[in-house]
């Protein structure tokens, strides 16, 4: 397989699960703002809508989309409880976590990251974003991750996410500057995922590790 992806990008999330999986495939990094391979081709021969992340599966097709390829992966080791199985209702539950991420908090980030383009929704983007992230801090008291005692690939996600709010927690190519300091169930939670291995080997060689 090949994962097209771009460092400090959604797709790092991608990374952290194919970590988690132990399953095999060739990073190949993409410039997002240039949107060139490091071949100096364009990326949008393979994705006409320019972003990432991609999976090329060995049979040559392709696979767009964070939370499917989050799923797609997590099923191939379901083993890793990466993801609750089929039909149950914790699939559902996981569903539940990945289109709000999707469409609350991922979203929800890209006014602040381009705050120049997006002028005065700035205003209104960042108190909405911040609610979300007071709602997700009272889920996680009592939980060690997202899900429960199980890290998933909603955690792999949000823990991305997350990483754009403010730099001081780590080093990011992203700073939307929302402060996470009152949130102290998703403080603990944010440390807890940044010390897994897998999610350690991820930001080392992104060149985004430190404190």
């Amino acid at each position: 397989m090949k994962l097209y992806h771009a460092p400090g990008s959604c797709s790092q999330a991608i990374c952290i699960v194919l970590q988690e999986t132990g399953l095999n495939a060739r990073t190949i990094k993409v410039d997002a703002r240039k949107h060139l391979l490091e071949d100096g081709t364009s990326y949008y021969d393979l994705a006409e809508l320019g972003y990432v992340p991609l999976l090329q599966l060995d049979d040559g097709t392709f696979l767009r989309e964070g939370p499917v390829i989050a799923q797609y992966l997590a099923d191939q080791r379901p083993e890793t409880r990466l993801a609750p199985a089929y039909g149950t209702m914790g699939r559902y539950r996981l569903l539940e976590w990945l289109n709000f991420l999707t469409s609350e908090v991922h979203k929800g980030f890209i006014p602040l990251l381009y705050a120049v383009a997006a002028g005065k929704w700035v205003d209104t983007a960042r108190p909405k974003l911040e609610s979300r992230y007071e709602w997700i801090n009272q889920q996680l008291s009592g939980r060690q991750f997202l899900m429960g005692d199980d890290f998933t690939i909603a955690d792999a996600y949000l823990f991305t996410l997350t990483g754009w709010g403010k730099a001081t927690w780590m080093k990011s190519v992203y700073n939307a500057n929302v402060d996470f300091s009152s949130h102290r169930h998703l403080q603990a939670w944010y440390e807890r995922v940044r010390d897994r291995p897998a999610v350690q080997r991820v930001l080392t060689e992104e060149g985004l590790s430190g404190n």
